[in-house]
Parts: structure tokens; sequence; C-alpha cells
């Protein structure tokens, strides 16, 4: 069986564009189905990098000078990229971190730790990974609040009629798409449930930004975070978007240099936004790295990407269905990103891993940050295959004919 390629998707033409793709391991070419973990680098965000170093590194929003007038020129216009990219209306929501659990602490400390009371909900989908999960569970404890989860279904789709009875509800974390299960979740809907009940709704989109059109204004979400790792940018860079009236509201998260308006000798009030968020020396060259990988996203195109995702994902959970002893989790192929999650009766997903790395197949292996899903599925670990742009049908063909091959060495 084949996959018919989306016409506007070059897969061959993309892969030439990845330096490290070229390499092989074992004398076998490398077949990268980890991406949901971190996603590989095209030589347009890598030379974007190295000529920013090159000709315009400086620290920025200190100096008057040309260079670093050209720095922060580098920096502002990743910015308004990163705005552009998932529509929000104004680049000043736009908040540089390091990555999306980042973005989400800022958000647990600078608006939750503030807010939160003994009598208040905080919800987290049973689904979520343990960036959005763990810190709403600890400022909850912090504050007395009750930290409470939302249960799954077999899909990974939210249970709301579980939790439809609690009063109280201040915050809903969920994700936008499943780094475990590839489910992508229907934000609006759940936007709407807890703007009903008077919460906010925080979206972790690190597995959503690379690989499905984000429209911040259409979803209806508070906050979402994001990684820059994931979708083809440097690691070290990240953002949140939040609505301009919460990040007024809060205060900072992180102080020092840059954050500040005025430092008095007992009180200091501080920088509008986003330099409220921002303490310290921008990470300037990774942003450029990011604005160059949202061209190159762009340039491709976030729906010619989905829709090859969602074909690898169909073949995949074909392929590796017909396998004996082989157990998928997660929904169908048109309701997921490029993520398939397996166990195999007798492997251990790292054997499985391990021998699969022998034939220069690269996957995950373990409970991917997502315990209390695992432990939904009682299971300690479980195998993930992930893909995106630059991944082609053989490397399925390549997994399929690996994990028979570690059923037999097992046994």
């Amino acid at each position: 069986m084949a996959v018919s390629e989306v016409p506007t998707l070059d897969v061959q033409r993309i892969r030439a564009d990845f330096p490290i793709l070229e390499q092989t391991f074992n004398g076998k070419p490398l077949a990268y189905l980890n991406s949901a973990a971190t996603s590989q680098k095209p030589r347009q965000v890598l030379e974007a990098m190295t000529a920013f170093y090159e000709t315009s590194y400086s620290n920025v929003h200190r100096g008057v000078y040309a260079l670093g007038e050209r720095a922060t020129a580098g920096l502002e216009g990743a910015r308004e990229k990163v705005r552009a990219f998932v529509n929000a209306p104004s680049e000043r929501e736009i908040i540089f971190v390091r990555n999306a659990t980042e973005a989400l602490n800022l958000v647990a400390y600078a608006y939750g730790l503030a807010r939160l009371k003994p009598g208040d909900v905080v919800l987290a989908t049973e689904l979520e990974h343990h960036s959005n999960f763990v810190p709403w569970q600890y400022v909850a404890n912090r504050t007395g609040a009750e930290f409470r989860v939302i249960p799954i279904d077999d899909a990974g789709d939210p249970q709301l009629d579980a939790v439809a009875d609690l009063e109280n509800v201040k915050i809903v974390a969920a994700t936008i798409v499943s780094n475990a299960l590839g489910t992508i979740g229907d934000i609006p809907k759940l936007a709407a449930w807890a703007h009903e009940r008077g919460a906010i709704l925080v979206c972790d989109a690190a597995q959503a930004a690379p690989h499905i059109r984000l429209d911040v204004q259409a979803l209806g979400a508070d906050f979402i975070a994001v990684s820059g790792h994931k979708m083809c940018g440097p690691s070290g860079i990240g953002f949140l978007w939040g609505r301009t009236e919460l990040l007024l509201e809060m205060e900072p998260f992180l102080l020092g240099g840059h954050m500040i308006r005025h430092v008095g000798d007992q009180t200091t009030t501080w920088a509008e936004l986003p330099a409220k968020f921002e303490a310290g020396t921008s990470p300037v060259a990774e942003a450029v790295g990011l604005g160059a990988a949202i061209d190159y996203l762009e340039e491709v195109g976030l729906e010619a990407i989905e829709a090859h995702e969602h074909a690898l994902a169909a073949y995949a959970l074909d392929v590796l269905g017909e396998i004996p002893g082989m157990k998928l989790y997660g929904p169908p192929a048109e309701r997921r990103a490029g993520i398939v999650m397996f166990d195999v009766d007798g492997v251990h997903p790292h054997d499985m891993a391990q021998i699969l790395d022998l034939d220069a197949i690269a996957i995950r292996a373990g409970h991917h940050c997502c315990q209390p899903l695992l432990r939904k599925l009682d299971l300690p670990a479980t195998n993930r295959a992930s893909f995106y742009l630059y991944t082609l049908p053989e490397e399925i063909d390549r997994l399929a004919a690996g994990v028979r091959k570690a059923k037999e060495l097992m046994g």
C-alpha cells in the first residue's frame, strides 16, 4: 500500500533542506521518527542564525548604536512573525520564553499563584504533558485550591460530563494536540465550556504549532504556549501568547533588567508589555532562528503539512495494525497529528527502541512525560513514532519491518 503525496508537499525536496537526514548509522540511512520530541532544523534556519551572529549580534533595547538597533530589529521582526503566525491581535501579546514549559509556568505563577484560593478548582485533562499538569497541581496545592483531572475517552477526548457539576472552576488546562495519542482537541468547545463557568483556558500548543494552523482569535483560549524547537526552530526559544487584559493584570514572573520602568530604593515599577515578562538578555539569535523557521513553514504550507501527516498516520495505523500482538492507541488518522503510540506483546518498549536503533530508526520509548495518561492505560511505558514534513512512507515501512524483527528477536 502506498501513500498518495499531497501535491503541494514535495518531501524529497524538503528533505534536502535538512543536513542531519543525510547521515547514516550502522551503515543505514537515518529514519528520524521522533519529531514530537524535537524537530530537525533546515539549512534556512541554521544559515539565518549564523548570518545574524556574523553580522548583527548585539544586545537589544540597550543601545543607540547601529549594531544594537540592527539586533533589536531582528528580535522585534521575529516577534511580528510570531504574531502573524498565530493571528494574535497585537505583538505586545507575544512573550518570548525558553520553551512552552517556561510559558506555562509563567502563567501558573504570575496568574494562578496570585489568584487561586481555598474553594477554587483547577482542572487539567488526563491527556496533558507534565508541563501543563504539574505546574497547576503545584500552585493548587500552594494556594489551597482543589486540583482535579478531567478524564478522557479512548480517543483522547475530555469527558466534560464528569466534571460538569464542579463549582468555582477558575482554570482549565488542556493540550491542543496530544504528544502521546496525537489527538487534535476541540479547543473552541472547551474554551466555551470554561468561559461559561468563569474560568480561563490555558493551552499547551507545543505539538500543535508545528503541524496545524493556529488562530488564537478563533480558538478562544486565554493563553497558548509554544516551543520553537518542535517547529523547525532552535532550542532555547518559545513564546507565550496571552490576552492583553490578562497580561496587564498579572505580576511579573522573573525580575531584573529590561522588565523595569523605574527602580527606587523601596519600590519598582514594571515596563510595558511584552518587556514586563522578558527579564534579562533576550535570546536574540534564537528568536531570529524562530522567525526563519516560521518563514520556512509558511513557505511549505501548514495545510499541506497537516494533510501529509494525516496520510502518514493512516498508513502507519494500517501497516502496524497488521503486526500480530500490536496494540495501537488514539483516534482515527483524520483526528490525529502525525503521532502513533503503540505497544507490542512480549517486547518491552525500551527493548523495541534499542533494536530499532540498530537499523537507524529513531523512535521514543517511555512514558512520554504523560504519566497520568499511561496510568489510565495501565502501562509503564509505550513506544511512539512521530512524523513531520520530512517523513517518507518508506520510513514507516522500515519501522514496521523493524517491529517484526524485534518480535522475532525477543521470542
